[in-house]
């Protein structure tokens, strides 16, 4: 008798290694593959949403900083500002695109002067519908300042910039219905000839909306004085803050507040910065929905529990012990919300690609997205699964034999 008390006492409990608990742990998945499909669904929708959210706000931020690369930030305009008096208006000098040009650190510049003319398709159009488009005179370095590209045509230079010769900005050819140069339009009293079209300039939205006519053209065609009323320079990146300190005494140093410096590239900087703040909102929601697919999983482990009494019964009649039992079934809970993770990352990328494709952006998803929204699905997936393993654990093997 004592013998036998003292073998029972030494008995253990078998080790389970990590093959067998994956084995344990997927044998309920296995056996029930409809419930599973429809439970991992859940917190595949809710991972997909909060991959989509992401992807699509860094491809659009990868876009804008594509651009601001391209375009640079270091250009500024130089423009006549408010005079002290109301009404008063300000002139810049003739020579304040030369000025801005001697400033040190500054590598191009260019200017534009407006015009009180129209710009229609022909005369017969009546001379108060201008669409929106005004006239400028443009200097020659003007399209080096602003890095801008011909979509057809040639830039204003000193054979053509002479004559009765025009370059369309993107917006005003669309409007006026001019596709390719050799077109006319009707400037003031006569016919300009379009001698090239501007690709979109997205740092100078006014000049997409202007015909620019040479600077000495438009002083004797058009009777333009001569003084700018914007000035674009490039300058060095170092210098950029030395020359926007600069720029407004070196046009004007008896009245630098007549005149007003700006950056064009700060809304694409700004937009940039707050690209993704409308997408809190979405995560919210995406958020929700991975807490109802936790739900879901919980839902669908307790009921496990239920149905499969008989196996836990058997399992701890034949020596599985509590913790083995809890293992298994937080195991099962895992892998099932590791297959939703799973698919709602691959659901959230292709999403995220189809939008980039469809808009000609950059496909970007962040790793710490998809490494993030897998954690949340295995930690979402152990809390759901802790009350049905340890609610299984307890269950007398007796009864659960009995029961069956």
């Amino acid at each position: 008798m004592a013998g036998s008390r003292a073998r029972a006492r030494s008995l253990k409990a078998a080790r389970l290694g990590p093959r067998d608990v994956l084995h344990v742990g997927s044998a309920g998945l296995r056996s029930r593959p409809v419930r599973v499909v429809l439970s991992a669904l859940g917190i595949a929708i809710g991972i997909a949403t909060m991959i989509a959210v992401v992807g699509i706000s860094a491809s659009s931020q990868a876009q804008l900083l594509r651009q601001l690369d391209a375009l640079g930030t270091n250009m500024l305009v130089a423009k006549p500002g408010e005079g002290m008096f109301s009404g008063q208006q300000i002139k810049l000098p003739k020579d304040a695109v030369g000025m801005v040009g001697r400033i040190q650190g500054v590598e191009e510049a260019g200017g534009t002067g407006d015009l009180e003319r129209s710009v229609r398709r022909s005369e017969k159009i009546p001379k108060g519908e201008t669409g929106g488009l005004s006239v400028k005179a443009a200097t020659e370095g003007l399209l080096g300042v602003l890095r801008g590209t011909m979509a057809s045509g040639t830039w204003l230079n000193a054979a053509n910039g002479r004559y009765p010769s025009v370059v369309l900005g993107h917006v005003a050819a669309e409007r006026l219905g001019i596709d390719r140069p050799g077109r006319q339009v009707w400037i003031d009293d006569r016919y300009f000839t379009v001698v090239g079209i501007l690709r979109p300039l997205p740092l100078a939205p006014e000049i997409e909306r202007s015909a620019l006519v040479g600077w000495e053209g438009a002083q004797r065609l058009l009777g333009f004085d001569g003084h700018p009323t914007a000035v674009y320079e490039r300058s060095t990146d170092a210098s950029v803050q030395e020359v926007q300190r600069l720029l407004a005494p070196t046009i004007d140093p008896r009245s630098p507040q007549n005149v007003a410096v700006g950056d064009p590239s700060s809304a694409l900087k700004a937009k940039a910065a707050t690209e993704g703040a409308f997408s809190t909102l979405l995560l919210g929601l995406g958020g929700i929905a991975l807490l109802v697919g936790g739900v879901g999983v919980a839902n669908t482990m307790i009921i496990s529990v239920l149905e499969r009494r008989h196996e836990i019964g058997l399992r701890r009649s034949l020596g599985a012990t509590r913790g083995q039992i809890r293992v298994q079934f937080v195991t099962e809970s895992l892998m099932l919300s590791g297959l939703g993770g799973l698919a709602g990352v691959a659901l959230g990328a292709a999403a995220t690609a189809v939008y980039a494709a469809t808009g000609g952006l950059p496909w970007v998803v962040p790793p710490w997205a998809a490494a993030g929204g897998f954690a949340a699905t295995l930690a979402i997936g152990t809390v759901a699964g802790l009350y049905p393993a340890v609610r299984a654990s307890r269950q007398s093997p007796t009864l659960a034999l009995a029961a069956a």
